[in-house]
């Protein structure tokens, strides 16, 4: 029996919770590698019951596939590409004979969090896990044959993970959680890296990656131009949403035809003489102010077609006459901002 405030007369102890995983509390994501896989429940219907069973390629986009199993894709013993982007699905869990066949598979916009399951992808040379709820990149070093790896808008914050990628081409970290550029120095072979939209205040670390012809580290918090002096095959570099006041750094990059350096706080153009290969110049929303300067530095630029200057105080303070002034300055110039020139 119990009283009102519901003493039943005996000395009662609450059990108290005892917490194993406290990250959980502060991570709203949250999750334990080692916890049972969450329920999957099978689809009300074959999604793939009309497809040929020879087919290469399979698109399977927004879905709402949770389980992969309920896919049966062990009856698909030629599928080389497979694409489930906007799904539900949390675990990697395909059969043998998928796995060992399969070149390309892209599992953008999931809820995956752990990369597990891609023991058996021996020849796969394309992996797109971006969209998802991955912190720690694990368990790919074995996949020697891979191209192209994506991890865009994850929860990263250390590159790690990527030795034994040997043919890595393209490696794409855009909007995750990184401050540092480190562990690349084995990806002699990298072509491209994008890293935009992360916490990196310095571009460090890269002299081991010769072959690198695209940098991007757009909206990042770098407040100067570094570490890619000695990078001579480097042809586009992207700085856009940065702090960067001026553009030393650049001296020896003579292969560069793209340099993007827009909503930054240059305000001069100097350091750009040896850009003698120089195609496109992005540079929007910084403190350039003088025409003089502008024809100084870029008439010599035989290549260049492209110019982007307006939000700087040479547009803003003269808008009707900027057009003009820029195509007396550069008359090889066939686009200004968005307009392209008659001829």
């Amino acid at each position: 029996m119990k009283n009102k405030e519901g003493w039943d007369g005996k000395m009662r102890v609450e059990p108290k919770a005892v917490i194993t995983n406290p990250e959980a509390l502060e991570d709203s994501d949250y999750s334990d590698p080692e916890a049972p896989p969450v329920e999957e429940i099978d689809a009300d219907e074959d999604l793939l019951a009309d497809e040929d069973v020879n087919t290469e390629e399979i698109d399977l986009v927004h879905c709402r596939i949770s389980s992969l199993s309920a896919l049966h894709l062990e009856r698909f013993e030629k599928l080389r590409r497979l694409c489930l982007r906007q799904n539900q699905i949390q675990r990697i869990n395909f059969p043998s004979n998928v796995a060992q066949s399969m070149k390309e598979l892209d599992l953008y916009d999931n809820l995956i969090s752990h990369i597990k399951g891609l023991d058996e992808f021996s020849d796969l040379t394309s992996l797109d896990l971006s969209f998802n709820k991955i912190k720690h990149i694990k368990n790919v070093s074995h996949l020697v044959h891979l191209t192209d790896i994506y991890f865009v808008q994850n929860k990263i914050s250390t590159i790690e993970g990527l030795e034994g990628l040997l043919k890595l081409r393209n490696l794409e970290l855009g909007a995750n959680r990184i401050r540092e550029i480190e562990n690349l120095d084995h990806l002699a072979g990298l072509e491209e890296l994008w890293l935009g939209k992360n916490k990196i205040v310095e571009m460090k670390n890269l002299d081991a990656l010769q072959n690198l012809r695209i940098i991007s580290i757009q909206s990042n918090r770098l407040t100067n131009i570094t570490g890619v002096s000695n990078l001579p095959n480097l042809e586009e570099l992207y700085l856009s949403h940065n702090a960067i006041t001026d553009l030393t750094g650049l001296e020896n990059n003579t292969a560069l035809r793209v340099l993007d350096f827009s909503n930054n706080q240059v305000s001069h153009l100097e350091h750009l003489s040896s850009l003698k290969n120089l195609e496109e110049l992005w540079a929007s929303n910084n403190q350039l102010s003088s025409f003089d300067e502008v024809e100084r530095e870029l008439k010599d630029k035989e290549n260049l077609q492209t110019v982007y200057f307006e939000g700087n105080p040479l547009q803003m303070n003269g808008p009707a006459v900027y057009r003009n002034k820029v195509k007396l300055a550069l008359p090889q110039i066939v686009q200004i901002d968005a307009t392209y020139l008659r001829v």
